[in-house]
Protein backbone atom coordinates (compact mmCIF):
# COMPACT_ATOMS: atom_id res chain seq x y z
CA UNK A 1 0.00 0.00 0.00
CA UNK A 2 1.37 3.43 -0.79
CA UNK A 3 0.51 6.08 1.49
CA UNK A 4 0.74 9.78 0.54
CA UNK A 5 1.23 12.91 3.00
CA UNK A 6 -0.13 16.22 1.94
CA UNK A 7 1.23 18.64 4.47
CA UNK A 8 0.11 22.49 4.88
CA UNK A 9 -1.32 24.65 7.36
CA UNK A 10 -4.57 25.20 5.12
CA UNK A 11 -5.63 28.17 6.49
CA UNK A 12 -8.12 28.02 4.96
CA UNK A 13 -8.56 25.12 2.63
CA UNK A 14 -9.25 26.39 -1.17
CA UNK A 15 -10.05 24.63 -4.48
CA UNK A 16 -6.67 24.56 -5.28
CA UNK A 17 -5.58 22.33 -2.35
CA UNK A 18 -8.80 20.40 -2.84
CA UNK A 19 -7.47 19.67 -6.42
CA UNK A 20 -4.55 18.63 -5.34
CA UNK A 21 -5.69 16.13 -2.71
CA UNK A 22 -8.29 14.81 -5.65
CA UNK A 23 -5.25 14.45 -8.28
CA UNK A 24 -3.14 12.62 -5.16
CA UNK A 25 -6.03 10.11 -3.97
CA UNK A 26 -5.90 8.88 -7.45
CA UNK A 27 -1.89 8.41 -7.63
CA UNK A 28 -2.20 7.02 -3.95
CA UNK A 29 -3.74 3.78 -2.00
CA UNK A 30 -4.10 6.22 0.85
CA UNK A 31 -3.30 10.22 1.30
CA UNK A 32 -3.07 11.67 4.63
CA UNK A 33 -3.89 15.38 4.79
CA UNK A 34 -1.75 16.84 7.43
CA UNK A 35 -3.06 20.08 8.59
CA UNK A 36 0.50 20.99 10.35
CA UNK A 37 2.04 24.09 12.51
CA UNK A 38 4.20 26.12 10.27
CA UNK A 39 6.91 28.51 12.60
CA UNK A 40 6.97 30.14 9.51
CA UNK A 41 3.42 30.93 9.52
CA UNK A 42 2.79 31.47 13.36
CA UNK A 43 0.04 33.13 13.36
CA UNK A 44 -2.62 31.18 11.66
CA UNK A 45 -5.99 33.16 11.14
CA UNK A 46 -8.11 29.82 11.76
CA UNK A 47 -7.00 27.32 15.22
CA UNK A 48 -5.46 23.47 14.33
CA UNK A 49 -8.83 22.32 15.62
CA UNK A 50 -11.37 24.99 12.77
CA UNK A 51 -8.66 24.03 9.93
CA UNK A 52 -8.93 20.25 10.35
CA UNK A 53 -12.81 20.92 10.78
CA UNK A 54 -12.86 22.40 7.41
CA UNK A 55 -10.47 19.91 5.52
CA UNK A 56 -12.82 17.39 6.73
CA UNK A 57 -15.77 19.11 5.38
CA UNK A 58 -14.38 20.27 2.67
CA UNK A 59 -13.60 16.39 1.19
CA UNK A 60 -17.19 15.84 1.59
CA UNK A 61 -17.52 18.37 -2.16
CA UNK A 62 -14.82 15.32 -3.49
CA UNK A 63 -15.82 12.28 -5.26
CA UNK A 64 -13.09 10.40 -4.74
CA UNK A 65 -12.03 11.06 -1.00
CA UNK A 66 -12.55 7.96 0.32
CA UNK A 67 -8.72 6.86 0.49
CA UNK A 68 -8.18 10.05 2.01
CA UNK A 69 -7.65 10.84 6.27
CA UNK A 70 -7.10 14.18 8.08
CA UNK A 71 -4.59 14.13 10.31
CA UNK A 72 -2.25 17.12 12.48
CA UNK A 73 0.98 17.17 13.50
CA UNK A 74 3.10 19.75 15.49
CA UNK A 75 6.90 18.42 15.24
CA UNK A 76 9.13 18.25 11.91
CA UNK A 77 7.30 16.57 9.21
CA UNK A 78 9.81 13.48 8.92
CA UNK A 79 8.76 12.26 12.21
CA UNK A 80 5.50 12.11 10.90
CA UNK A 81 6.60 10.26 7.96
CA UNK A 82 8.54 7.82 9.47
CA UNK A 83 5.93 7.42 12.16
CA UNK A 84 3.13 6.73 9.45
CA UNK A 85 5.48 4.32 7.06
CA UNK A 86 4.40 7.00 4.48
CA UNK A 87 6.26 6.65 0.90
CA UNK A 88 5.80 10.23 -0.27
CA UNK A 89 5.50 13.52 0.56
CA UNK A 90 3.21 15.73 -1.65
CA UNK A 91 4.03 19.27 -2.42
CA UNK A 92 1.49 21.33 -4.99
CA UNK A 93 3.49 24.34 -6.96
CA UNK A 94 1.60 27.28 -8.31
CA UNK A 95 4.58 28.91 -9.62
CA UNK A 96 8.23 29.30 -9.54
CA UNK A 97 8.11 30.99 -6.16
CA UNK A 98 6.63 28.05 -4.90
CA UNK A 99 8.74 25.14 -6.70
CA UNK A 100 11.92 27.21 -5.04
CA UNK A 101 10.94 27.14 -1.39
CA UNK A 102 9.34 23.57 -1.88
CA UNK A 103 12.81 22.62 -3.58
CA UNK A 104 14.81 23.70 -0.77
CA UNK A 105 12.35 21.85 1.91
CA UNK A 106 12.53 18.36 -0.31
CA UNK A 107 16.00 18.59 -0.16
CA UNK A 108 15.93 19.11 3.70
CA UNK A 109 13.72 16.12 4.50
CA UNK A 110 15.52 14.28 2.48
CA UNK A 111 18.50 14.97 4.44
CA UNK A 112 17.13 14.71 7.72
CA UNK A 113 15.45 10.93 6.29
CA UNK A 114 16.79 9.03 3.46
CA UNK A 115 13.64 7.67 2.36
CA UNK A 116 11.67 11.30 2.07
CA UNK A 117 10.81 11.62 -0.97
CA UNK A 118 8.91 14.34 -2.60
CA UNK A 119 6.75 14.60 -5.38
CA UNK A 120 5.68 17.63 -6.86
CA UNK A 121 1.91 19.00 -8.63
CA UNK A 122 1.23 21.37 -10.50
CA UNK A 123 -1.56 23.44 -9.88
CA UNK A 124 -4.95 23.61 -12.48
CA UNK A 125 -4.66 26.52 -14.81
CA UNK A 126 -7.25 27.92 -12.85
CA UNK A 127 -5.50 27.60 -9.31
CA UNK A 128 -2.48 29.18 -10.41
CA UNK A 129 -3.19 32.38 -8.61
CA UNK A 130 -4.79 31.56 -5.88
CA UNK A 131 -3.72 31.41 -2.23
CA UNK A 132 -5.44 30.95 1.55
CA UNK A 133 -3.75 35.28 2.11
CA UNK A 134 -5.54 35.76 -0.90
CA UNK A 135 -8.70 34.79 -0.01
CA UNK A 136 -8.63 35.83 3.38
CA UNK A 137 -7.73 39.65 1.65
CA UNK A 138 -10.60 39.44 -0.31
CA UNK A 139 -13.09 37.89 2.26
CA UNK A 140 -11.53 41.06 5.03
CA UNK A 141 -12.87 43.69 2.38
CA UNK A 142 -16.27 41.46 2.19
CA UNK A 143 -15.13 40.47 -1.22
CA UNK A 144 -17.16 36.83 -2.70
CA UNK A 145 -14.99 33.69 -2.00
CA UNK A 146 -17.33 31.64 -3.12
CA UNK A 147 -15.34 30.76 -6.57
CA UNK A 148 -12.12 30.10 -3.86
CA UNK A 149 -13.24 27.83 -0.93
CA UNK A 150 -15.41 24.76 -0.36
CA UNK A 151 -19.10 26.15 0.13
CA UNK A 152 -19.17 24.52 3.64
CA UNK A 153 -16.75 26.99 4.76
CA UNK A 154 -18.01 30.21 3.64
CA UNK A 155 -19.66 31.33 6.43
CA UNK A 156 -17.35 30.58 8.65
CA UNK A 157 -14.74 32.41 6.89
CA UNK A 158 -16.40 35.34 7.02
CA UNK A 159 -17.76 34.85 10.49
CA UNK A 160 -14.70 35.13 11.83
CA UNK A 161 -13.72 37.92 10.13
CA UNK A 162 -16.86 39.93 11.03
CA UNK A 163 -15.49 39.06 14.77
CA UNK A 164 -12.15 39.81 13.82
CA UNK A 165 -13.55 43.63 12.47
Amino acid sequence: MKTAIYPGSFDPITYGHLDIMSRAAKLFDKVIVLVSYNPAKPNCFFSLEERIEFVKRALGELKNSENIEVDSHDGLLVDYFKKREADVIIKGLRAMSDFEAEFQMALVNKDLFYKAETIFLAADVTGTFLSSSMVKQIAAFGGDVSAFVPHTIITDITSKLEIKK
